[in-house]
């Protein structure tokens, strides 16, 4: 999952840019275990773009709005650009570091990537996030 914000700048045109990410591996890919994740993980007052997917059906009823697009080249450059990005990106990361991966710890190695993926823009500010968060238990 990837939450973006769209941003507009001076000639009128929107971007998106994307801030967080989160990422979950699912045992099976039954629509319950996906609501259950998605009821837990995003805000019902949020708009979800997602491809035309059908374990994705029942998503409308933990949100206020659900749109669906088919998934192609243009969606893949357009819409859900920074997904397929951050899962190229994980892809490699894996793969480059970890050459035979388990799947009972690909969960934890994808909580290695997110984390440093969502705080790529600390920059100077990292290490004091970290005191705070090991400090309130965050």
């Amino acid at each position: 999952m990837a939450e973006s914000t769209p941003l507009e700048d001076e000639k009128g045109s929107v971007q998106r840019q994307c801030r967080y990410f989160k990422a979950k591996v699912l045992q099976s890919h039954k629509s319950e275990d996906i609501n259950q994740t998605i009821e837990a993980s995003i805000d019902e007052k949020s708009i979800v773009f997602t491809d035309k997917r059908t374990s994705y059906v029942d998503i409308a009823d933990f949100i206020e709005l659900h749109i669906t697009e088919k998934s192609d080249k243009e969606t893949t450059k357009k819409t859900l650009k920074w997904v397929h990005i951050t899962i190229s990106n994980a892809k490699r990361n894996l793969l480059g570091n970890y050459h035979k991966i388990k799947g009972k710890y690909l969960q934890l190695y994808l909580n290695e990537f997110v984390y440093k993926l969502n705080r790529r823009y600390f920059g100077d500010k990292l290490f004091d996030r970290l005191v705070i968060a090991n400090i309130t238990g965050l």
